[in-house]
């Protein structure tokens, strides 16, 4: 009996195993894993884990960016190639890898876009009307719903309608680069609202489409708020005929009542009466769209380091557009510089100096002496470690 007994566990070593109280038994535990995400491991799984695989592995997404847009969107592996082929039709339209993945954060449902009844005709027209090469995925990327809108109901319609205050297609990009949401605009009724309103308070066709161009988010606004805005600038004495009108409507509704009564006091405790502050707002608005500590640091520079009046940026407001960083400190270093070394012998106003082109500047004041004033290069970009330029 004991003989049988041995011989059965001895041939079925299981059976002994089998018969022992599980509380003497002891298993290795099994490490904890977290497998990538590859075809063995997602296919059989969920959508998702799938979706997860294919943003990973095909669209260049890391692991914590491709985890929440594979939840808010599957792909049907069945369907796959549908999906090589949209890629493969963006990146023949100047979409880079980077295009792709910045587009899928903000909407991974773009992913299930049809290439021939969507994409492709939309995407002709836009290059047929000047939105091709870079510009597209700029525009796309800029407002990804463009993917969605319809072609012949909004597209088209948009474009029509910008076309008749702007003429030409270059002037229509030149527009949607500073808002793409123009693409919508036939279905804006708003913005025809406060056209019309322009039009008929005596603003110029041609204004009205530099408007369009260099600031078309505000004739986006709410109609009480641009009506508000064209009282204040023409109770400043500004009419709407004038060439600054544009810019001084476009100043005053980026900001609140609050904010501009703000920056009128700042001026007014730098020395400047309300009179010279709109005479000069009516000249170069731009004075009042900085900050209040960008009107502070730059009247502080031409005060305590130039050694000029506030007075100076009444007769030259346009500075107040120069950053003191990038511009005003280090062309007054290389003039004071050039003045120590007695190589300037005609000197023009500084103030006057700050308005020539960057070009112009380094050939008459760096270029020319950089040879004969060592750092000087180094002054003029502010950097002590710079090499000189060209080596």
């Amino acid at each position: 009996m004991r003989l049988s007994l041995c011989l059965k566990m001895k041939l079925y070593p299981s059976l002994l195993i089998s018969l022992l109280p599980k509380r003497f038994i002891k298993t290795a535990p099994s490490p904890p894993t977290t497998p990538l995400p590859t075809r063995s491991n997602t296919t059989s799984s969920s959508p998702s884990s799938f979706t997860l695989q294919f943003l990973v592995n095909s669209c260049g997404l890391p692991l914590e960016t491709a985890l929440p847009a594979s939840k808010k969107f599957h792909l049907n592996e069945k369907n796959i190639h549908k999906t090589q082929s949209l890629l493969h039709f963006l990146k023949s339209h100047h979409f880079v890898d980077t295009h792709i993945a910045d587009l899928i954060k903000k909407m991974p449902a773009f992913l299930g876009c049809k290439v021939e009844n969507n994409l492709k005709p939309k995407f002709e027209f836009l290059a047929a009307n000047g939105v091709a090469g870079n510009l597209l995925p700029q525009l796309i990327l800029s407002n990804p719903d463009i993917l969605w809108t319809s072609l012949d109901s909004t597209i088209k319609p948009s474009f029509k309608f910008l076309k008749s205050f702007l003429g030409t297609n270059v002037k229509i990009t030149a527009a949607l680069k500073r808002c793409s949401w123009l693409l919508r605009v036939n279905r804006n009724r708003t913005m025809q609202t406060n056209i019309d309103l322009l039009i008929k308070e005596g603003l110029p066709l041609d204004r009205l489409a530099k408007l369009i161009i260099s600031n078309p988010r505000s004739l986006l606004s709410k109609h009480d708020k641009i009506v508000y805005a064209v009282n204040s600038v023409k109770n400043l004495g500004l009419e709407t005929n004038d060439t600054m009108f544009i810019y001084a409507l476009g100043v005053k509704m980026k900001m609140t009542d609050t904010t501009w009564k703000k920056k009128i006091e700042v001026m007014k405790s730098l020395g400047w009466s309300e009179e010279e502050i709109f005479g000069t707002f009516k000249r170069c608005p731009q004075i009042l769209q900085y900050s209040e500590k960008k009107i502070r640091i730059t009247v502080d520079f031409f005060i305590n380091s130039v050694d000029l009046g506030p007075e100076i940026l009444l007769v030259y407001p346009s500075l107040f557009c120069l950053s003191v960083d990038n511009r005003i400190r280090p062309w007054y270093n290389v003039i004071n510089v050039l003045k120590s070394k007695n190589l300037i012998k005609r000197e023009k106003k500084f103030p006057s100096l700050l308005l020539m082109s960057e070009k112009k500047f380094l050939e008459n004041y760096v270029d020319k002496y950089v040879d004969d004033v060592p750092g000087l290069w180094e002054v003029y970009t502010g950097t002590a470690n710079t090499k000189k330029k060209g080596t």
